[in-house]
């Protein structure tokens, strides 16, 4: 494939400690190749030496996060236009072009490349801070939910083995309660000591929800078990331990929840992502950093590809129209727009409409939410380039192609 014009295209194998950066011109000759530490004089230095290479310059790296931080931000302070190959696109460029299995001066050469010949490679927004904070505290989210998760399967497996009964009463997950119940009081003695008044009030004091109906069922879980099993008294309190440490988690998630709300809302596309049903702070926050500048998309097929929602063709031969889930795409973007889509059609309206008409149509669940998320992408598209917020009835009159 032939491109024309002047220009220089440059690829950045990112890395933790260093960078490898190639250039190529617009017959796809390498003008440098060379190793960068992951230092700000070194890219500054390096940034200056690609510059004097062209008038016209694009770049492309391979990773968006942590590593490429530092580089993003340098090149956003020069002006300099940045796109993003993923590593999925590399990695099936790369068996085009000869040479060593993998190395990263070959991973920036074919970055380069891939910048050159693809003209549809998403612009990366480094003008915006806001995604990238987000990126921060989404992940860090992430992090602390998976935390709190695997806590809560090792109480409940520790609860089994001395006190089954309660175990199966509560759902600690969503019941703050139960969690708080267990910081005093895990075993079946300890609980018929003090009794449904007395635990009662000890959990009204401890600004506990719905305390006497925690009180009455954990009393009830305890007069059906008499038997004191082996550890009972050091699984308790590692139990205990256990419940405090998650219900420290859960403030700290409701903290880090209202800071992504502040950040988010500092997006200048927010308000229009917030509008649409199913998308709050946190699920609006982590599609902005999945999908990068969602301007950037050309068309809604374009966001759709990008999230795996558009069916590719798989035909051979004399086969033709068979279609199947594309092997590419972005999964924390597609994963964003799932759940959006899933929360959306809870209640009633349009998207349970839509979502209902499918499963009528003899689709499975996952297909009918794939099918209304590939729908909401039309949708959020127009609200975004009209930059108006979603309303349940239609517009008077259709924006103007």
């Amino acid at each position: 494939m032939t491109v024309e014009g002047d220009g220089t295209w440059i690829g950045v194998d990112v890395g933790k400690t260093h960078h490898w950066v190639c250039a190529v011109d617009e017959r796809g000759q390498k003008l440098l190749s060379l190793k960068v530490l992951n230092d700000e004089a070194q890219i500054l230095e390096m940034i200056t030496a690609v510059s004097g290479l062209a008038q016209s310059r694009v770049w492309a790296i391979d990773i968006l996060g942590t590593p490429s931080a530092l580089l993003l931000a340098l090149l956003a302070q020069a002006g300099e236009s940045v796109r993003y190959a993923s590593g999925r696109l590399v990695a099936a460029m790369s068996t085009a072009y000869a040479g060593e299995g993998k190395t990263d001066a070959k991973d920036a050469y074919v970055i380069a490349e891939t910048a050159r010949i693809r003209t549809d490679l998403a612009v990366v927004d480094t003008d915006t801070d806001v995604v990238r904070t987000l990126g921060v505290l989404t992940g860090h989210r992430a992090d602390l939910v998976a935390d709190r998760v695997r806590m809560i399967n090792r109480l409940r497996d520790l609860l089994t083995s001395v006190f089954p009964a309660l175990e199966r009463e509560f759902d600690f997950a969503s019941c703050k309660g139960a969690l708080v119940l267990l910081t005093g009081y895990a075993t079946p003695e300890a609980i018929r000591r003090m009794g449904e008044a007395r635990l009662s009030r000890w959990l009204r004091q401890r600004r506990v929800r719905g305390y006497a109906d925690v009180a009455a069922r954990a009393v009830a879980a305890a007069q059906s078990q008499h038997t004191v099993l082996v550890g009972q008294d050091v699984t308790a309190s590692i139990v205990a331990e256990l419940a405090s440490t998650v219900l420290s988690q859960h403030e700290r998630l409701k903290a880090l929840d209202e800071q992504i709300q502040d950040t988010f809302a500092q997006h200048p596309q927010a308000a229009v992502i917030e509008s649409m049903p199913g998308f709050g702070p946190v699920l609006g926050a982590s599609l902005l950093v999945a999908a990068g500048d969602l301007a950037a998309f050309p068309t809604a097929g374009h966001l759709a590809a990008a999230a795996g929602l558009v069916p590719v063709p798989n035909d051979s031969g004399r086969r033709v129209g068979n279609l199947h889930k594309p092997r590419r795409y972005s999964r924390p973007l597609r994963h964003a727009l799932y759940l959006s889509a899933q929360t959306s059609m809870m209640r009633a309206g349009p998207n349970r409409d839509y979502y209902l008409k499918k499963r009528d149509q003899g689709r499975t669940h996952s297909q009918a939410v794939i099918a209304l998320a590939r729908r909401r992408i039309d949708v959020l598209w127009a609200l975004l380039r009209d930059d108006r917020a979603w309303t349940a009835a239609p517009p008077a009159r259709a924006h103007a192609a």
